[in-house]
């Protein structure tokens, strides 16, 4: 990992690259372009940048134009997300202001279907019919099971969440950033 002039890690600038076909079926790039960060009030000092996701069901490839569908945040069975997250620090993020109905108001306009995720009484965590691959790119985090059990998680740690109950944690005094894959799944009873 580089290290910025004052010591800390740099943090990884998210690009995404899609390629797809031609006309006469040639493999080509479609874009490349920067990813953008979406922040919201309700999570002060975290980054999403959704890169990209395909619809429910059955995803396809051919020559028709590639839409990415990146919301809903959590696709329905079959679809998928793939998306980065930076966490910073909970020692040094800010506690979120404002209304507690205008913030989720911002999550919902700016990440659809996020917010529903998550348990009002119990901060963070949260259940989803998905499995999630996740890896820990920068940064370390803490992954919260029930009953308060954590994994600490270090660059090159992959997780496979399986619909479980869970929470994030940034416990240390640097940024964090997790790449996940999130699939879209059907629970069984």
């Amino acid at each position: 990992m580089q290290r910025r002039a004052g010591g800390g890690p740099m943090g990884v600038r998210v690009r995404h690259v899609v390629t797809g076909h031609d006309a006469e079926g040639r493999s080509v790039v479609v874009s490349d372009e920067a990813t953008p960060a979406i922040e919201v009030g309700a999570v002060p000092g975290a980054q999403f940048y959704p890169v990209w996701g395909t619809a429910d069901g059955t995803t396809t490839v051919g020559t028709g134009a590639p839409d990415a569908e990146v919301f809903p945040f959590f696709p329905g069975v079959g679809g998928t997300r793939f998306l980065l997250l930076r966490f910073a620090p909970e020692s040094s993020a800010p506690s979120p202001t404002g209304s507690a109905d205008d913030l989720s108001a911002e999550v919902e306009e700016k990440l659809p279907g996020l917010i529903g995720a998550f348990e009002p009484d119990a901060p963070g965590m949260h259940t989803t019919d998905t499995i999630d691959y996740g890896l820990c790119v920068e940064g370390e985090m803490w992954l919260e099971l029930d009953d308060g059990q954590e994994v600490h998680l270090t660059p090159g740690t992959c997780v496979v969440q399986r619909g479980t109950r869970h929470a994030w944690h940034n416990r240390s005094d640097e940024p964090a950033l997790m790449a996940y894959v999130i699939v879209g799944a059907g629970r069984e009873s």
